[in-house]
Protein backbone atom coordinates (compact mmCIF):
# COMPACT_ATOMS: atom_id res chain seq x y z
CA UNK A 1 0.00 0.00 0.00
CA UNK A 2 1.37 3.65 -0.87
CA UNK A 3 1.11 6.03 1.66
CA UNK A 4 1.48 9.85 1.04
CA UNK A 5 5.29 11.47 1.78
CA UNK A 6 4.07 13.25 4.60
CA UNK A 7 2.69 10.17 6.42
CA UNK A 8 5.93 8.94 6.69
CA UNK A 9 9.58 9.52 8.72
CA UNK A 10 12.99 10.23 6.84
CA UNK A 11 14.13 6.82 8.33
CA UNK A 12 10.89 5.15 6.42
CA UNK A 13 11.24 7.00 3.43
CA UNK A 14 14.82 6.27 3.01
CA UNK A 15 14.26 2.91 3.15
CA UNK A 16 11.89 2.99 0.12
CA UNK A 17 14.07 5.04 -1.62
CA UNK A 18 17.05 2.36 -1.06
CA UNK A 19 14.47 -0.70 -2.14
CA UNK A 20 12.97 1.20 -5.19
CA UNK A 21 16.93 1.74 -6.06
CA UNK A 22 17.94 -2.14 -5.70
CA UNK A 23 14.64 -3.81 -7.26
CA UNK A 24 15.74 -1.56 -10.66
CA UNK A 25 18.77 -2.65 -10.84
CA UNK A 26 17.48 -6.39 -10.17
CA UNK A 27 14.95 -5.73 -12.60
CA UNK A 28 17.43 -3.85 -15.20
CA UNK A 29 17.80 -7.07 -17.21
CA UNK A 30 14.13 -6.87 -17.85
CA UNK A 31 15.07 -3.56 -20.70
CA UNK A 32 17.57 -5.44 -22.33
CA UNK A 33 15.24 -8.27 -22.35
CA UNK A 34 12.32 -6.31 -23.66
CA UNK A 35 14.55 -4.00 -25.86
CA UNK A 36 15.87 -7.56 -27.54
CA UNK A 37 11.63 -8.84 -27.97
CA UNK A 38 11.50 -5.72 -30.20
CA UNK A 39 14.09 -6.79 -32.34
CA UNK A 40 12.91 -10.21 -32.99
CA UNK A 41 9.73 -9.10 -33.81
CA UNK A 42 11.07 -6.49 -35.76
CA UNK A 43 8.99 -3.77 -34.45
CA UNK A 44 10.85 -0.92 -35.42
CA UNK A 45 10.99 -2.13 -39.00
CA UNK A 46 7.47 -2.64 -38.57
CA UNK A 47 6.61 1.15 -37.10
CA UNK A 48 9.57 2.62 -39.80
CA UNK A 49 7.64 1.25 -42.82
CA UNK A 50 4.11 2.54 -41.79
CA UNK A 51 5.40 5.66 -42.83
CA UNK A 52 3.20 7.72 -39.89
CA UNK A 53 2.14 6.90 -36.00
CA UNK A 54 1.40 4.01 -36.35
CA UNK A 55 -1.88 2.67 -34.02
CA UNK A 56 -1.45 -0.42 -31.73
CA UNK A 57 -3.90 -2.21 -32.78
CA UNK A 58 -2.39 -1.87 -36.67
CA UNK A 59 1.16 -2.85 -35.00
CA UNK A 60 -0.49 -6.12 -33.24
CA UNK A 61 -2.15 -7.16 -36.63
CA UNK A 62 1.50 -6.41 -38.16
CA UNK A 63 3.27 -8.53 -36.16
CA UNK A 64 4.24 -11.91 -36.87
CA UNK A 65 2.47 -13.60 -33.70
CA UNK A 66 -0.60 -15.53 -32.52
CA UNK A 67 -3.34 -13.49 -32.58
CA UNK A 68 -6.04 -15.99 -31.93
CA UNK A 69 -6.82 -14.02 -28.43
CA UNK A 70 -7.05 -10.73 -29.32
CA UNK A 71 -7.85 -9.00 -26.42
CA UNK A 72 -4.46 -10.79 -24.53
CA UNK A 73 -2.44 -10.34 -27.41
CA UNK A 74 -3.62 -6.11 -27.38
CA UNK A 75 -2.44 -6.16 -23.70
CA UNK A 76 0.72 -7.73 -24.23
CA UNK A 77 1.77 -5.82 -26.69
CA UNK A 78 0.53 -2.24 -25.17
CA UNK A 79 2.34 -2.89 -22.05
CA UNK A 80 5.77 -4.46 -24.02
CA UNK A 81 5.56 -1.00 -26.07
CA UNK A 82 5.10 0.89 -22.95
CA UNK A 83 8.07 0.01 -21.07
CA UNK A 84 9.74 0.88 -24.46
CA UNK A 85 8.72 4.58 -24.99
CA UNK A 86 9.56 4.67 -21.43
CA UNK A 87 13.30 3.89 -21.95
CA UNK A 88 13.07 6.26 -25.43
CA UNK A 89 12.89 3.97 -28.14
CA UNK A 90 9.97 5.15 -29.16
CA UNK A 91 7.25 7.83 -29.49
CA UNK A 92 4.10 7.43 -28.06
CA UNK A 93 1.73 10.14 -29.61
CA UNK A 94 -1.52 10.22 -27.58
CA UNK A 95 -4.38 8.76 -29.72
CA UNK A 96 -2.52 8.81 -32.75
CA UNK A 97 0.10 6.00 -31.98
CA UNK A 98 3.84 5.44 -32.22
CA UNK A 99 6.76 6.49 -34.14
CA UNK A 100 10.65 5.44 -33.98
CA UNK A 101 12.65 7.95 -31.35
CA UNK A 102 15.44 9.17 -32.75
CA UNK A 103 17.55 6.61 -31.03
CA UNK A 104 15.88 3.72 -32.80
CA UNK A 105 17.42 4.50 -36.20
CA UNK A 106 19.80 2.37 -35.12
CA UNK A 107 17.53 -0.52 -34.40
CA UNK A 108 16.41 -0.75 -37.99
CA UNK A 109 17.97 -4.37 -39.77
CA UNK A 110 18.69 -2.06 -43.30
CA UNK A 111 20.53 0.27 -41.13
CA UNK A 112 24.29 0.67 -42.57
CA UNK A 113 24.94 1.43 -38.14
CA UNK A 114 22.37 -0.78 -36.96
CA UNK A 115 23.10 -2.04 -33.31
CA UNK A 116 21.28 -4.91 -33.97
CA UNK A 117 24.59 -7.52 -34.41
CA UNK A 118 25.86 -5.83 -31.23
CA UNK A 119 22.48 -6.24 -29.01
CA UNK A 120 22.55 -10.38 -30.75
CA UNK A 121 26.55 -10.99 -29.81
CA UNK A 122 25.48 -9.57 -25.75
CA UNK A 123 22.16 -10.56 -25.23
CA UNK A 124 23.08 -14.16 -26.42
CA UNK A 125 22.76 -16.74 -23.55
CA UNK A 126 26.58 -17.39 -24.47
CA UNK A 127 27.72 -14.06 -23.18
CA UNK A 128 25.18 -13.94 -20.70
CA UNK A 129 26.13 -17.56 -19.26
CA UNK A 130 29.39 -15.63 -18.02
CA UNK A 131 28.12 -12.93 -15.47
CA UNK A 132 26.65 -16.16 -13.78
CA UNK A 133 30.06 -17.34 -13.15
CA UNK A 134 31.34 -14.67 -12.10
CA UNK A 135 31.13 -15.07 -8.09
CA UNK A 136 32.60 -17.89 -8.70
CA UNK A 137 35.69 -16.83 -10.69
CA UNK A 138 36.31 -14.34 -7.74
CA UNK A 139 36.32 -16.96 -5.23
CA UNK A 140 38.93 -18.93 -7.47
CA UNK A 141 40.93 -16.12 -8.90
CA UNK A 142 44.12 -17.63 -9.83
CA UNK A 143 47.81 -16.48 -11.28
CA UNK A 144 46.35 -17.70 -14.85
CA UNK A 145 46.72 -15.07 -17.08
CA UNK A 146 43.92 -16.67 -19.49
CA UNK A 147 41.48 -17.27 -16.42
CA UNK A 148 37.58 -15.02 -17.01
CA UNK A 149 34.49 -15.60 -15.54
CA UNK A 150 34.05 -16.64 -19.47
CA UNK A 151 36.49 -19.38 -19.34
CA UNK A 152 35.11 -20.68 -16.33
CA UNK A 153 31.65 -21.02 -17.68
CA UNK A 154 32.40 -22.21 -20.69
CA UNK A 155 35.97 -24.44 -20.36
CA UNK A 156 37.93 -22.22 -22.50
CA UNK A 157 39.17 -18.24 -22.94
CA UNK A 158 36.34 -16.37 -25.41
CA UNK A 159 38.65 -16.35 -28.79
CA UNK A 160 39.09 -19.88 -28.39
CA UNK A 161 35.05 -20.82 -27.94
CA UNK A 162 34.98 -18.54 -31.24
CA UNK A 163 37.56 -20.19 -33.04
CA UNK A 164 36.07 -23.51 -32.32
CA UNK A 165 32.22 -22.48 -32.50
CA UNK A 166 31.20 -21.24 -36.10
CA UNK A 167 28.33 -19.76 -34.76
CA UNK A 168 29.35 -17.88 -32.17
CA UNK A 169 32.24 -16.72 -34.50
CA UNK A 170 29.81 -15.42 -36.66
CA UNK A 171 27.92 -13.71 -34.41
CA UNK A 172 31.07 -11.90 -32.87
CA UNK A 173 32.52 -10.69 -36.13
CA UNK A 174 29.23 -9.44 -37.15
CA UNK A 175 28.79 -7.58 -33.90
CA UNK A 176 32.14 -6.30 -34.80
CA UNK A 177 31.80 -5.38 -38.36
CA UNK A 178 28.28 -3.21 -37.14
CA UNK A 179 30.24 -0.76 -34.66
CA UNK A 180 33.36 -0.34 -37.20
CA UNK A 181 30.27 1.10 -39.59
CA UNK A 182 29.33 3.14 -36.88
CA UNK A 183 32.62 4.15 -35.95
CA UNK A 184 33.96 5.10 -39.32
CA UNK A 185 31.25 6.99 -40.76
CA UNK A 186 31.45 8.53 -37.44
CA UNK A 187 35.04 9.37 -37.64
CA UNK A 188 35.24 10.07 -41.91
CA UNK A 189 31.75 12.60 -42.05
CA UNK A 190 33.43 14.43 -38.93
CA UNK A 191 37.09 15.02 -40.27
CA UNK A 192 38.84 12.83 -37.75
CA UNK A 193 39.36 10.40 -40.70
CA UNK A 194 42.27 13.28 -41.28
CA UNK A 195 44.27 10.84 -39.23
CA UNK A 196 44.57 8.51 -42.00
CA UNK A 197 46.07 11.75 -44.70
CA UNK A 198 49.43 10.95 -46.41
CA UNK A 199 49.92 7.54 -45.44
CA UNK A 200 51.05 4.95 -48.02
CA UNK A 201 50.24 1.96 -46.34
CA UNK A 202 48.23 0.66 -43.52
CA UNK A 203 47.77 -2.86 -41.44
CA UNK A 204 44.44 -3.10 -39.42
CA UNK A 205 45.31 -5.68 -36.53
CA UNK A 206 42.94 -7.82 -35.50
CA UNK A 207 40.43 -6.03 -38.13
CA UNK A 208 37.51 -8.86 -38.18
CA UNK A 209 35.65 -9.17 -41.72
CA UNK A 210 37.48 -5.94 -43.21
CA UNK A 211 34.83 -3.58 -42.21
CA UNK A 212 37.55 -0.32 -41.01
CA UNK A 213 39.87 -1.11 -43.72
CA UNK A 214 37.58 -0.97 -46.49
CA UNK A 215 35.70 2.42 -45.02
CA UNK A 216 39.58 3.41 -44.97
CA UNK A 217 40.41 2.24 -48.47
CA UNK A 218 37.46 3.42 -49.96
CA UNK A 219 37.59 7.05 -48.55
CA UNK A 220 41.87 7.22 -48.93
CA UNK A 221 42.41 5.46 -52.40
CA UNK A 222 45.65 5.88 -51.92
CA UNK A 223 46.23 3.83 -48.85
CA UNK A 224 47.14 0.31 -49.67
CA UNK A 225 45.18 -1.13 -46.40
CA UNK A 226 45.52 -4.55 -45.42
CA UNK A 227 43.67 -6.70 -43.16
CA UNK A 228 45.39 -8.86 -40.48
CA UNK A 229 43.91 -11.37 -38.57
CA UNK A 230 43.96 -14.76 -37.33
CA UNK A 231 43.14 -17.11 -40.19
CA UNK A 232 40.08 -18.31 -39.28
CA UNK A 233 38.48 -15.27 -39.08
CA UNK A 234 39.38 -14.15 -42.33
CA UNK A 235 38.88 -17.83 -44.52
CA UNK A 236 37.31 -17.51 -47.60
CA UNK A 237 37.18 -12.97 -47.73
CA UNK A 238 38.70 -11.58 -51.02
CA UNK A 239 40.36 -8.11 -51.33
CA UNK A 240 40.47 -5.73 -53.73
CA UNK A 241 42.55 -3.70 -55.61
CA UNK A 242 43.99 -1.51 -52.10
CA UNK A 243 42.89 -4.01 -50.07
CA UNK A 244 43.93 -7.33 -48.93
CA UNK A 245 43.92 -9.99 -45.87
CA UNK A 246 46.62 -11.24 -44.35
CA UNK A 247 46.51 -14.18 -41.66
CA UNK A 248 48.61 -14.18 -38.79
CA UNK A 249 49.43 -14.13 -35.07
CA UNK A 250 50.05 -10.37 -33.53
CA UNK A 251 52.00 -11.36 -30.97
CA UNK A 252 54.07 -13.11 -33.66
CA UNK A 253 54.85 -10.41 -35.78
CA UNK A 254 52.84 -7.97 -37.38
CA UNK A 255 53.32 -6.93 -41.04
CA UNK A 256 55.37 -3.49 -42.26
CA UNK A 257 53.41 -0.62 -42.77
CA UNK A 258 53.66 3.08 -42.38
CA UNK A 259 50.87 3.06 -39.88
CA UNK A 260 49.55 0.34 -37.68
CA UNK A 261 45.49 0.71 -36.41
CA UNK A 262 44.13 -1.07 -33.84
CA UNK A 263 40.28 -0.81 -33.05
CA UNK A 264 39.20 -2.28 -30.16
CA UNK A 265 42.61 -4.73 -29.51
CA UNK A 266 44.37 -3.60 -26.75
CA UNK A 267 41.58 -3.35 -23.92
CA UNK A 268 41.05 -7.05 -24.86
CA UNK A 269 44.16 -7.60 -23.04
CA UNK A 270 46.49 -7.61 -20.04
CA UNK A 271 48.83 -4.66 -19.57
CA UNK A 272 51.65 -7.30 -20.12
CA UNK A 273 49.90 -8.79 -23.38
CA UNK A 274 49.60 -5.13 -24.56
CA UNK A 275 53.47 -4.14 -23.97
CA UNK A 276 54.27 -7.45 -26.23
CA UNK A 277 51.45 -6.28 -29.04
CA UNK A 278 52.60 -2.59 -29.12
CA UNK A 279 56.46 -3.50 -29.11
CA UNK A 280 55.64 -5.93 -32.53
CA UNK A 281 53.23 -2.74 -34.19
CA UNK A 282 56.99 -0.62 -33.09
CA UNK A 283 58.73 -3.17 -35.30
CA UNK A 284 56.72 -3.17 -37.81
CA UNK A 285 56.41 0.64 -38.47
CA UNK A 286 59.00 3.36 -39.95
CA UNK A 287 60.53 5.95 -37.14
CA UNK A 288 58.29 8.91 -36.26
CA UNK A 289 60.52 11.14 -37.97
CA UNK A 290 59.99 8.55 -41.35
CA UNK A 291 56.08 8.93 -40.92
CA UNK A 292 55.38 5.89 -39.17
CA UNK A 293 52.31 5.98 -36.25
CA UNK A 294 50.47 3.52 -34.73
CA UNK A 295 46.63 4.93 -34.49
CA UNK A 296 44.45 3.06 -31.47
CA UNK A 297 40.52 3.83 -31.53
CA UNK A 298 39.80 2.92 -27.92
CA UNK A 299 37.94 4.55 -24.54
CA UNK A 300 39.83 6.71 -22.60
CA UNK A 301 38.60 6.27 -18.87
CA UNK A 302 37.41 9.03 -16.44
CA UNK A 303 36.85 11.78 -19.25
CA UNK A 304 33.82 13.87 -18.98
CA UNK A 305 32.24 11.78 -15.51
CA UNK A 306 29.14 14.01 -15.35
CA UNK A 307 28.30 12.64 -19.15
CA UNK A 308 25.98 10.10 -20.14
CA UNK A 309 28.38 8.10 -21.31
CA UNK A 310 31.02 7.18 -18.42
CA UNK A 311 28.30 4.37 -17.31
CA UNK A 312 28.94 3.08 -20.85
CA UNK A 313 32.51 3.19 -20.14
CA UNK A 314 32.09 1.30 -16.88
CA UNK A 315 30.06 -1.36 -18.20
CA UNK A 316 32.57 -2.01 -21.17
CA UNK A 317 34.97 -2.17 -18.03
CA UNK A 318 33.08 -4.91 -16.50
CA UNK A 319 32.52 -6.71 -19.90
CA UNK A 320 36.63 -6.44 -20.30
CA UNK A 321 37.19 -8.12 -17.24
CA UNK A 322 34.40 -11.07 -17.81
CA UNK A 323 34.87 -11.88 -21.28
CA UNK A 324 38.84 -11.46 -21.51
CA UNK A 325 41.93 -10.34 -19.65
CA UNK A 326 42.21 -6.55 -20.39
CA UNK A 327 40.23 -3.15 -19.11
CA UNK A 328 39.62 0.16 -20.28
CA UNK A 329 42.27 2.38 -19.17
CA UNK A 330 43.07 5.99 -18.10
CA UNK A 331 45.19 8.23 -19.84
CA UNK A 332 47.56 7.52 -17.23
CA UNK A 333 47.26 3.36 -18.10
CA UNK A 334 47.29 4.30 -21.73
CA UNK A 335 51.01 6.94 -21.44
CA UNK A 336 52.40 3.70 -19.22
CA UNK A 337 51.80 1.03 -21.67
CA UNK A 338 53.48 3.68 -24.49
CA UNK A 339 56.19 3.99 -22.70
CA UNK A 340 56.74 0.49 -21.20
CA UNK A 341 56.99 -0.56 -25.14
CA UNK A 342 59.23 2.18 -26.43
CA UNK A 343 57.34 4.97 -27.48
CA UNK A 344 58.23 8.42 -27.14
CA UNK A 345 55.38 10.21 -27.29
CA UNK A 346 51.41 9.94 -27.55
CA UNK A 347 48.70 12.31 -29.12
CA UNK A 348 45.06 11.60 -27.53
CA UNK A 349 42.03 13.03 -29.74
CA UNK A 350 38.55 12.57 -27.63
CA UNK A 351 35.72 11.97 -29.52
CA UNK A 352 32.84 14.53 -29.59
Amino acid sequence: MALPNNDIGDETRQVLAAQAHIWNHIFNYINSMSLKCAIQLEIPDIIHSHGRPMHLSDLVEALPINNNDKAKTHDCVYRLMRILVHDGFFIQLAEEGYLLAPTSRLLLKDETMSMIPFLNLQLNPNSMDSWHSLSKWFNNVSDDSNSTPYATAHGMPFFKYAENEARFNHIFNEAMASDARLVMSVLIQNGKGLIFEGLKSLVDVGGGTGTVAKAIADAFPQINCTVFELPHVIEGLEGSKNLNFVGGDMFNSIPSANAILLKWILHDWSDEDCIKILKKCKEAIPSKENGGKVILIEIVMDQNKDDKSYVTQLFLDMLMMVNATGKERSEQEWAKLFVDAGFSDYNIKIGD
